[in-house]
């Protein structure tokens, strides 16, 4: 029986979100305190008004009346006055937790590798961040605390009512075998009703989000009315799960009233003979009118805490199994933490797949020396953006070895590693910040002198200039206000400003016009210059200039040399290059 409660109520789950008050236990303690007092309090009230119906009103003495009357409303007010409190400390409580538990889930989150946003929508992610977390604060600020006031009320006053008279205390509690029933059903409903509901909504974020994002596609290709039909769909699917929770509602509450009333009938049915005959007084029976009203209050309300301490609940469950994720996060134990990378970079036979038993990469082995620049080469799915992940360690290899100074890049720590490298991307992401911003990426240790500067080299200083705001002007999300050319500037000179020792460019002068080409390509000559470079190919005039090609082929490398000494070879890069690059030649 204790087994399936505690497997019911989540304990497990429960005592991972108390551990979080830890750091809180001042508020929390004095919060269940207050609590303390107001549950004992309860039951002092309508004591005060039988002795006024029993002694004072019968005799007159207006004067005790007045005094019990002033003491009735001190007390009222000192306990509005402790409600007060409990209330702001256990929503500060909850605000404080939710706030460092909200920390801890984005920074495990931004510690994943690839492959779990690879299998994981991003609308899924901002559920667990936002809405499941805000669950987890009612915890607190409606749930347990409040669920151990009420029923710490409900026991002292059962208490009371025994103490003061057992026989009209057992005539009371007559409903109370039924309401605990309905209860019980009630909980079960809105666990089941509460899960399906945050399914829903988690849901409903995925689908909003992905599809405000790729709008351009709903739009080109005229899909807007089929995307509303499936938003209604899922629309519908959220309501009908609130619907069976309102449901829930609408049944257990009047029960509850029902079950209030037949405790009021019975008792005064058979008290009142009792107080014909003179064995209880008539303040007696108005004292036990009030318990029934105070007792089956809190019953009604310890089940609505309990709806939300069970969304508190799924939401904490969901957010703890992202928390405890081993096999997707990267493990950075690396104690290497040197300042300086000479940039000497080696494959040693690595083999790499991002799903099991498919393998992109088969025993892939080259060496980079320090200021050398390489081209990858090869068609769509040989690997190519596959080395550069792997590099920076976005994802994990299966095996062999990748060494950066002869050091295995798993004994980097992941700050060192990745601060001396720069990577510039085909698909590129700006931030909805200042063009400053997404160059230095709030990096305090970049100037805005040193900014200016490079944009200078690069060339797009006018431009920035002509903008309102220059620097400080508000790109928008993903760069919405510049165009592809801009955008792929303003990476340049991100990946410029941060003075790597290793640098990737994936592909990242594809899809831009022949101006901007020309532009990049002197960037890229003094962005190169020195720096141990690895570029994935996609224009004639970048992989000429590369000191190094290596043609990758279905996750192997299958040829390697100059451009002039692949030619020559007659093989696999001949045939790339008469069939892609011989047009820009």
């Amino acid at each position: 029986m204790f087994k399936n409660i505690g497997k019911y109520l989540d304990f497990d789950v429960l005592s991972k979100i108390l551990a979080f008050a830890k750091p809180y236990k001042k508020i929390f303690n004095v919060t269940l305190l207050f609590t303390v007092i107001i549950g004992f309090l309860a039951p002092v009230r309508p004591y005060l008004i039988m002795i006024i119906v029993d002694d004072y009103i019968p005799t007159k003495d207006t004067q005790s009346i007045f005094e019990l009357s002033i003491f009735l409303i001190g007390i009222l007010i000192f306990e509005s006055l402790l409600q007060y409190f409990q209330i702001y400390l256990a929503n500060l409580l909850g605000q404080n937790i939710i706030r460092d538990l909200r920390i801890r889930l984005y920074k495990k989150i931004v510690g994943l590798n690839l492959s779990y946003f690879d299998k994981t929508p991003i609308g899924t992610l901002i559920t667990r961040v936002v809405s499941d977390i805000e669950t987890i604060a009612e915890v607190f600020s409606g749930g347990v605390i409040n669920i151990f006031g009420e029923i710490l009320k409900i026991f002292v006053i059962i208490a009371a009512m025994f103490f003061i008279n057992w026989e009209l205390a057992l005539l009371s509690l007559t409903p109370i075998p039924i309401l605990i029933f309905a209860t019980y059903w009630f909980k079960n409903a809105v666990k089941k009703a509460y899960q399906q509901v945050r399914n829903q909504v988690s849901a409903l974020n995925t689908y909003v989000q992905e599809h405000l994002v790729g709008m351009s596609i709903v739009q080109v290709f005229n899909r807007e009315e089929s995307e509303m039909l499936k938003f209604k769909e899922i629309n519908a699917s959220h309501r009908q799960a609130h619907i069976k929770s309102v449901w829930a509602y609408s049944v257990f509450f009047p029960i509850v009233e029902i079950l209030s009333a037949l405790a009021i009938s019975l008792l005064i049915w058979f008290g009142m003979e009792e107080v014909l005959k003179g064995n209880v007084t008539f303040g007696e029976i108005l004292l036990y009118i009030f318990f029934i009203f105070m007792l089956f209050r809190p019953i009604r309300q310890l089940a609505d805490q309990f709806n939300v301490l069970q969304m508190g609940m799924v939401g904490a469950e969901r957010v703890f199994e992202v928390l405890e994720l081993n096999d997707s996060e990267i493990t950075d134990q690396g104690e290497v933490t040197r300042k300086e990378i000479e940039g000497v970079l080696e494959f040693k036979n690595v083999s790499f797949s991002y799903i099991k038993d498919t393998p992109i990469l088969h025993g892939v082995s080259f060496k980079i020396s320090k200021g050398e620049k390489i081209a990858l080469v090869g068609a769509t799915g040989s690997g190519k953006s596959t080395v550069a992940n792997l590099i920076y360690r976005f994802y994990e290899y299966n095996g062999g070895e990748i060494l950066l100074d002869g050091i295995n890049i798993r004994e980097y720590s992941l700050q060192t590693l990745r601060s001396r490298m720069a990577m510039v991307l085909q698909d590129i992401y700006l931030f909805s910040d200042s063009i400053l911003n997404n160059i230095t990426l709030r990096d305090p240790s970049i100037t805005r002198e040193r900014v200016i500067d490079a944009a200078k080299k690069v060339g797009v200083h006018q431009f920035i200039m002509k903008l309102p705001g220059n620097y400080d002007y508000n790109i928008k999300e993903r760069g919405g206000m510049l165009s592809k050319g801009q955008r792929q500037l303003i990476s340049f000179i991100r990946a410029y400003v941060h003075n790597p020792s290793l640098l990737i460019l994936d592909e990242a002068t594809s899809s831009i016009d022949s101006e901007t080409e020309i532009l990049i390509q002197h960037v890229t000559e003094q962005l190169t210059k020195d720096r141990t470079s690895i570029i994935i190919a996609h224009r004639l005039s970048t992989i000429r200039n590369a000191d190094k090609i290596i043609v990758l082929e279905k996750g192997r490398v299958i040829e390697y040399g100059t451009h002039d000494e692949l030619l020559a070879h007659n093989g696999h890069y001949r045939v790339l290059f008469e069939m892609q690059f011989k047009g820009d030649d």
